[in-house]
């Protein structure tokens, strides 16, 4: 039964029965049959079918729905189970957003150290497709804004807050600032996160409500460009704070705070919400827990991290 439901989230997440029986490691004939004895047990049509996948009918978005959780019990179980008899073991499925990607070692160092025995996957992506990814089971956590995304039901630890820096090359117009204002920012070309990003999406709201307009000359969706374009000396950016102090110190840059507003969004990292939690994360969460301690203690106040 279990790898029935298996079969049916695959082909949710692929949107073609060829690709999720090639996820799900069998050939497109024994997942079609797998579908259809599904169908047969519930006495109802699951998916649409003609030359090729259609989606599902009403009836199979909710076993769809009852699928995701008896299959991530089913994984939590297992895992459950062998933990006891030989520690943590599996693999733990990580999704940040492009801008915290540099604190995900901050994570997965100390997961490394105290679980051996787990193999990590760390995947880039949009906010939006991180809770995407965790509700199907592609990933077990995130790394993501927690103010400007609906969290729905997930385990949710503040980890730092996210503040704003030009970065341009030093000599520039604004050499001699300790800051600038998102007016001045918005008058300079600048290299940016794509728009499905919602870092791009915070810079470009207030660059206009503060009466300019976003002048991107050049979008990516990876930091590692951005960064390579800023060390020319013939690019500028808005990046997080946190970031550039990670990165380091940059020949030739200049990094001045944003200010006026001094706009700040709180990053977190979430995990899907079951009762009982995997081991794998009750022991991420853990750390990232102790984590926080050290990133930002003015994250006390405001902390709203909901226990296992």
């Amino acid at each position: 039964m279990i790898d029935k439901l298996d079969f049916l989230l695959a082909l949710a997440r692929e949107q073609h029965f060829g690709h999720a029986a090639e996820a799900c490691g069998v050939t497109q004939q024994t997942l079609s049959a797998g579908v259809k004895q599904l169908e047969n047990r519930f006495g109802v049509q699951l998916v649409l079918r003609g030359s090729r996948f259609q989606g599902f009918t009403p009836e199979g978005e909710r076993v769809l729905e009852w699928a995701r959780r008896i299959v991530a019990d089913a994984r939590a179980m297992h895992e459950d189970v062998s933990a006891l008899r030989k520690g943590l073991t599996g693999h733990l499925r990580i999704a940040a957003i492009p801008t915290a990607l540099p604190m995900v070692a901050s994570l997965t160092t100390p997961y490394r150290a105290r679980h051996p025995g787990v193999r990590l996957t760390v995947e880039s992506t949009t906010s939006h497709d991180i809770f995407s990814l965790i509700e199907n089971l592609e990933a077990d956590a995130g790394l993501t804004y927690l103010d400007n995304e609906p969290l729905g039901r997930v385990i949710a630890v503040p980890l730092y807050r996210e503040r704003y820096t030009l970065l341009t090359a030093a000599g520039g117009p604004y050499d001699d600032r300790a800051s600038v204002t998102w007016a001045e920012v918005g008058r300079i070309p600048l290299c940016l996160l794509t728009p499905n990003m919602q870092n791009r999406r915070i810079i470009d709201q207030q660059i206009r409500a503060a009466g300019g307009e976003p002048a991107a000359t050049l979008e990516s969706n990876s930091m590692i460009v951005l960064m390579t374009h800023v060390r020319t000396l013939r690019w500028a950016s808005v990046m997080p704070a946190i970031l550039v102090d990670t990165l380091g110190p940059m020949d030739g840059v200049r990094a001045i705070p944003i200010t006026a507003p001094n706009l700040e969004h709180t990053i977190g990292l979430v995990a899907a919400r079951r009762e009982p939690s995997t081991p794998m994360i009750t022991a991420l969460v853990g750390i990232a827990r102790s984590l926080v301690r050290t990133l930002d203690e003015s994250l006390d106040g405001i902390r709203s991290d909901q226990d296992l």
